[in-house]
């Protein structure tokens, strides 16, 4: 544990602090342990042992307090129990404390004295557990009688012992290959924090290759071979790192592997003059996509990789419309910078993951992998088609072009990377003769439900100036008050044939047609004026929440100062409106979303986090992001009435998030009982269909001032 995660831990607050034990000593459901990602603040934080523990005291999963109290890594490789620590003397006590919690509702707590060390010191803990709800295990809670920190001497010895004589990156992974210590300097190298980057799997810091390199080698780490390998590493920053790792096998006393510690040294310069050798045989010179060759070896790999694990593989061939006239009227010098930001374009609407490469002259290819179902694809060609299809500034005159993209699907289409780029390139034929600026899949049956789905995005186009959307609004109530303090807008479409259409039927349609700036901005407008009227009606305080995509977060900040302007005209304060944003566009691209949400603001908006628990971020982010309300996914609160893990789970979060000066709603409330614990628990305001779901706005105002009754 290094040293600034040592010294944040005394800042928890007593509530927190006892928020943080509840959750992990009450029953949350062995499932949950999977994957913990949204639970890692509280288990890294809390300055005491956690551990669950088998019926036998095998200690199945424990945190960095608790591995350093006992001395053991945190894989526990060697399956210790906790019994083993117990000093002889205390062990019936220890016995009958267990019992207890197996067998009992309400959580055991015990005072005793443990072991440590080949001396034996001994130190006086307070144990607290609970039986988990999966029936299979215990939770227990270790805290040291003499102090929250004590023990810790050893690993900070160790830290500075390390640390203060080494020149290079240091870095430790258990059995597993996650990461249990990293030195200042590898974590500077990576542009991480050391906490960042404790308990992350070593590849989660690789590409694809170095990935399967280390793949490869763990059988030999494993035999006790030391290794020397060359890695390209990904810095927080998303830029490359090559380095060489020196790793050497850790084994404990019986011969069983726990680990690896590197030594890792910066080569990323001496690697540069390689790296332009291969780059030009390898990409294209003018618009940097990989050229022919490198097209056919990652469509090769992609192909393996898809038979492998059985997935889809999609293979876009993209030819542009009129290219050669704006060759031949223009010139050549503006046909290239036409073909590099069309190349630009292609880019901004596929996946990381995806590769986009240029054939030769004006045709391009994209290849979409690890695929699941096909519905996505469409999605993505009609974003290709829209994209292209925008004016392109060439100097001082402005032409427009088209693209013709054909699909081609593994394994329905073909089965060799030769003939899936025969029939991509058929379907491209098939869009050119069918009209040009479309696409068109090889497949007779796809390419019927395409061409449904595509009529959507031209129903959308008409959507607006036939005033067909509409804003409900479904309330957000106080729990403290019973009150209607706030309202989320919600947006339907009310399409002629179809009747009224929730947003997941149509939205996707309009992000991939390029309409989600102008529908945000009605969206907006609307939910502005409306939260003018009901502050007039219900209240000065009255906020409307509006739900915002990556697109209008990496929109141009003009459009925010327009929305400014158009709520001063209409008197109304800018914190009157609440900006929601979900975890997946906050992690896309973190750098540019923390500068958007901290703009946002200092202009006097509001930010929202919605179905929190559901992604990726944590609670050490939001202050970093600039959040000033958390809304609690449904799935915490769905069991809520009759699950205490979750009723625990609710109680921490809650009391961290007010802890970083944050307010909290609750989604998905669907019972007056779920809406009184979390009352209890100490939530600001709750939503659901225990109070009303999706409102027109007169009906809204009714509710409102009529009062609520719980059914």
């Amino acid at each position: 544990m290094d040293k600034t995660m040592h010294a944040e831990m005394p800042g928890l607050s007593a509530v927190a602090e006892q928020a943080a034990m509840a959750t992990f000593a009450t029953e949350a459901g062995a499932a949950s342990l999977a994957e913990p990602s949204w639970f890692n603040d509280i288990y890294l934080l809390a300055p005491v042992g956690y551990f669950v523990l088998a019926f036998d005291t095998t200690i199945l999963q424990m945190n960095v307090v608790g591995a350093d109290l006992l001395g053991l890594a945190r894989a526990n490789p060697e399956r210790a129990t906790l019994r083993q620590f117990v000093a002889p003397r205390f062990l019936d006590d220890f016995d009958h404390f267990l019992r207890r919690a197996v067998n009992s509702t309400e959580p055991a707590q015990c005072d005793l004295q443990l072991l440590r060390g080949r001396n034996q010191q001994g130190f006086p803990v307070t144990l607290r557990a609970s039986a988990d709800s999966s029936g299979q295990g215990v939770r227990v809670v270790l805290e040291p009688a003499e102090g929250k920190l004590a023990a810790l001497e050893r690993s900070e010895e160790r830290f500075r012992r390390i640390v203060h004589n080494a020149e290079e990156g240091i870095w430790e992974i258990d059995a597993a290959a996650r990461t249990s210590f990293v030195n200042p300097k590898m974590a500077q190298m990576l542009g991480y924090t050391i906490e960042e980057m404790l308990d992350q799997p070593l590849i989660a810091f690789m590409d694809e290759e170095g990935r399967a390199i280390l793949e490869r080698n763990i059988a030999r780490r494993q035999q006790g071979l030391a290794e020397r390998h060359e890695f390209k590493f990904i810095r927080k920053d998303g830029a490359e790192l090559w380095a060489t790792l020196a790793t050497n096998p850790i084994f404990d006393a019986d011969g069983s592997y726990r680990g690896a510690l590197a030594l890792v040294s910066d080569i990323t310069a001496s690697r540069a003059s390689a790296e332009l050798v291969w780059q030009q045989a390898n990409f294209d010179a003018l618009t940097a996509l990989p050229n022919r060759h490198m097209f056919q070896d990652r469509l090769n790999q992609e192909l393996k990789k898809a038979r492998r694990e059985g997935l889809l593989l999609a293979l876009l061939f993209i030819d542009l419309d009129g290219f050669k006239e704006v060759n031949d009227t223009l010139g050549h010098a503006h046909g290239d910078g036409l073909l590099v930001e069309a190349a630009r374009r292609i880019g901004l609407c596929v996946r990381g993951a995806d590769t986009v490469a240029r054939l030769g002259g004006d045709e391009f290819t994209v290849i979409l992998s690890g695929l699941e179902q096909a519905s996505g694809v469409d999605r993505i060609a009609q974003s290709i088609v829209t994209q292209l299809a925008r004016p392109f500034a060439l100097g001082v005159a402005q032409r427009s072009i088209s693209a013709s993209i054909g699909i081609a699907l593994y394994p329905s289409d073909a089965a060799t990377p030769e003939e899936l780029l025969h029939v991509a390139d058929q379907a491209m034929y098939a869009a050119k003769q069918d009209g040009r600026n479309r696409y068109s899949y090889f497949t007779p049956d796809l390419q019927l439900a395409a061409q449904a789905r595509q009529q959507v995005t031209l129903d959308l186009r008409s959507a607006l100036p036939l005033q067909q959307f509409e804003l409900h609004y479904q309330p957000i109530v106080n729990l403290r008050t019973g009150k209607i303090e706030r309202a989320e807008a919600l947006l339907r479409w009310r399409h002629p044939q179809r009747g009224l259409l929730a947003p997941a039927e149509f939205l996707p349609f309009a992000e991939s047609g390029g309409m989600m700036l102008q529908i945000g901005d009605w969206v907006f407008r609307q939910a502005a004026q409306q939260a003018r009227q009901w502050q007039d009606e219900l209240g000065k305080g009255f906020q409307v929440s509006i739900n915002q995509s990556a697109a209008q977060l990496r929109g141009d900040t003009a459009l925010y100062v327009e929305w400014l302007r158009h709520t001063a005209s209409l008197g109304l304060a800018p914190r009157s409106l609440v900006l929601e944003i979900t975890e997946n566009v906050l992690m896309d691209g973190a750098a540019r979303a923390a500068e958007r949400l901290r703009d946002l603001r200092e202009m006097g908006l509001q930010v929202a986090l919605d179905n929190f628990g559901t992604g990726y971020s944590s609670l050490s982010h939001l202050k970093h992001f600039g959040i000033d309300l958390l809304k609690l996914d449904r799935s915490f609160i769905q069991y809520l009435a009759n699950d205490s893990g979750d009723l625990a789970m609710c109680e921490a979060l809650i009391a961290m998030a007010h802890r970083l000066g944050l307010r909290v709603v609750a989604e998905g409330v669907e019972t007056a009982a779920q809406s009184g614990l979390l009352a209890m628990a100490g939530c600001d305001y709750a939503q659901g269909y225990v109070f009303a779901g999706a409102l027109p706005a007169g009906e809204l105002t009714a509710l409102a001032q009529r009062g609520l009754l719980l059914h």
